[in-house]
């Protein structure tokens, strides 16, 4: 007996996948560009760790923040769309059928066969159909403001660590280059992590993130060493 495949398709990855990667890169970015800017300053490697570690914790409770705030603000327009349809749903059963079977026709099934579907549908779970085929809303696209919260929390202190890692280990005169060469590797490898996990070519993300990693702290580090001159002079 021929047993079923299950396709295993990787946009399911893609909620927790973007909160996942946007902070990390956040965590590696801003760190880093924070311990280089202090560093070109002032030279010292405890006001550098300092200022890192209270930019993990401070980054990491902000990412957690604001992808609460703003799935939570996803979730609520969700919710309320499901409400309406669940109003007009009870209000008027036959129209909701026909304005499922015009979604169906529109994407090419003939006229008989999408009346037909679109009952059989509604009769097995009519919100959950027009959630889906009229709203957009489905299982993998709905929100979950816990879930992005935490992620975006948990990597973002993951890839603060590592530039803090460097500057706590590295000796004094190299820490400027071990951490900029280390967190533009680090970058690297995480755009080709996340490129990889969602079924992606891996170099262009890998050095579109490195690009605009190393256009921070070169930016960063620029101001420190200005504010740096500035205070001896």
């Amino acid at each position: 007996m021929r047993q079923l495949h299950r396709e295993n398709h990787l946009i399911e990855r893609t909620g927790w996948l973007r909160a996942a990667v946007l902070g990390a890169n956040d965590g590696i970015i801003s760190t880093a560009s924070l311990i280089l800017g202090v560093i070109s300053a002032s030279g010292l490697r405890h006001d550098a760790l300092v200022a890192g570690v209270a930019g993990l914790v401070a980054g990491a409770m902000a990412m957690a923040a604001g992808e609460y705030v703003s799935v939570s603000s996803q979730a609520d327009t969700e919710h309320a769309a499901l409400a309406k349809e669940r109003h007009e749903l009870a209000a008027d059963h036959a129209f909701e059928i026909s304005e499922l079977a015009q979604i169906y026709k529109a994407r090419g099934v003939e006229p008989e066969l999408a009346r037909e579907v679109a009952e059989q549908l509604m009769k097995h779970d009519a919100l959950a159909a027009h959630a889906r085929d009229e709203l957009g809303i489905s299982e993998l696209s709905g929100a979950n403001p816990i879930q992005a919260a935490f992620a975006s929390a948990l990597t973002f202190a993951t890839g603060a660590a590592a530039p803090l890692i460097l500057a706590a280990l590295s000796p004094l005169p190299l820490l400027l280059p071990v951490i900029g060469i280390g967190a533009l590797l680090f970058l690297t490898l995480l755009g080709a992590i996340g490129a990889r996990a969602g079924g992606a070519p891996m170099l262009k993300p890998a050095l579109r993130v490195a690009f605009w990693g190393a256009l921070a702290m070169a930016a960063t580090t620029g101001i420190g060493h200005l504010f740096g001159v500035a205070a001896q002079g």
